[in-house]
């Protein structure tokens, strides 16, 4: 009976580390997020959701940079550090744990969209990346 226990006991840590190691690493690879700063009655901000959104949550770049959005009278209380304030919509702010890493300012097609946020992706790879010495 009591080696019954002990395997139920063993089996409930595994599952226990195996489940918190899970969220560690959900909480890690949710430390970078692409926010999108919109307002009502913005144009472009339609022409985006049209063009992009109903595609972005499906790509691997939402996998890596989560889609959230923010009214661009919030910026304020958004809890990002911006580099400056944002001023047009829609606006899109790469953050990481919290910082801007940079930004793309209006939208005009999904292709100029797409190579914009590539080279955000690439410069936040490359923040992430061990310094050489």
């Amino acid at each position: 009976m009591y080696h019954m226990i002990a395997g139920m006991l063993a089996r409930t840590f595994v599952t226990a580390a195996f489940a918190a190691g899970v969220l560690l690493s959900s909480a890690i690879a949710q430390a970078s997020e692409l926010v999108m700063f919109e307002q009502a009655g913005c144009v472009y901000c339609l022409r985006w959701d049209r063009d992009v959104g109903a595609l972005y949550g499906k790509t691997d770049e939402a996998r890596s940079l989560p889609l959230r959005r923010i009214n661009i009278q919030s910026q304020k209380t958004s809890g990002i550090a911006l580099a400056s304030p944002v001023r047009f919509t829609p606006t899109f702010v790469v953050v990481d744990n919290g910082r801007e890493v940079g930004r793309i300012t209006g939208y005009s097609s999904d292709d100029a969209f797409w190579g914009l946020l590539d080279a955000l992706v690439a410069k936040l790879a490359s923040l992430s990346e061990p310094k050489q010495i």
